[in-house]
């Protein structure tokens, strides 16, 4: 069954003048414009396109080689083009924008500014459209998460607390402030950790595991990059906190205590201002 607003893989039925016409199924030939079809296309071949419906006065639906920057059901940070009376309209990586409702946003969009929106397929338009009404699409309630549990988080907003995060594409959580060490910024991807799952079952993330756990990945990264410097290097324990920072993304604090957990189990040697492998 066609996918609208996904990637499909169509085969090609014939090709003409105008381009490839692709096997739609129930919904017939889908036209492949000739600028987007491959030279060496011939019918029998599938083609991976993006399918989406037309402007308002058309009802066809449309094939694209081109990717959007996100697909139905997908978060993506993009930037408004133009702003109209009755919404917005982003760059999503297509040759038509993706609109944006007014009803759709929040906060109202400006132009020349960027925003992390969610696509959704209108079913009162039958058009695919953005949304920066993220908890409006996306679950803000855990249910198969678990602390610990390693995620990818999409920077989204800012609140008194802290920063707002889409959390594997499907859910939404909070880094609390004065949990961030690093610089963050909107539209940002980062690797993230499940800090807890609060009592009504909202999503608390944090950068960074606590405690040993912490320890044990930093030590590995220690460890790889030590081997990358040909077994030694001058980044130790007398460091500025600056450039510890800038190599591992930790404070002092904790890279001491790694490199002195490294040290007892005798995987290193700390020789003045230089530490090297075993």
């Amino acid at each position: 069954m066609l996918d609208i607003g996904k990637v499909n893989r169509l085969q090609v039925v014939e090709r003409g003048p105008s381009g490839a016409y692709l096997d739609g199924g129930e919904y017939g030939r889908i036209l492949l414009p000739r600028k987007q079809t491959p030279k060496t296309c011939e019918p029998g071949d599938a083609l991976d396109v993006f399918i989406y419906p037309g402007a308002e006065d058309d009802d066809e639906l449309h094939a694209s080689t081109r990717l959007p920057r996100a697909t139905v059901g997908e978060c993506a940070y993009l930037k408004v083009v133009s702003v109209e009376k009755f919404g917005a309209f982003l760059d999503w990586g297509l040759e038509k924008d993706l609109f944006v409702p007014l009803g759709e946003q929040n906060p109202l969009m400006e132009a020349d500014k960027s925003y992390v929106v969610y696509i959704t397929f209108d079913k009162h338009t039958d058009r695919l459209i953005g949304s920066s009404k993220l908890s409006k699409h996306l679950d803000e309630y855990a249910i198969y998460f678990k602390p610990k549990q390693e995620v990818e988080l999409l920077i989204c907003g800012r609140s008194d607390m802290g920063y707002k995060a889409v959390v594997n594409g499907s859910h939404l959580g909070l880094i609390f402030e004065d949990e961030i060490f690093q610089k963050l910024y909107f539209g940002q991807k980062i690797t993230g950790y499940i800090k807890a799952i609060r009592a009504d079952k909202k999503i608390d993330l944090c950068l960074q595991l606590p405690g040993s756990e912490m320890r044990d990945e930093l030590s590995q990264k220690i460890l790889a990059h030590l081997k990358a410097s040909g077994g030694s290097s001058n980044l130790n324990d007398k460091s500025p906190p600056e450039d510890i920072y800038h190599q591992y993304n930790v404070s002092k604090k904790k890279y001491k205590k790694a490199l002195a957990t490294l040290y007892k189990q005798r995987l290193i040697l700390i020789e003045g201002e230089i530490i090297s492998l075993v």
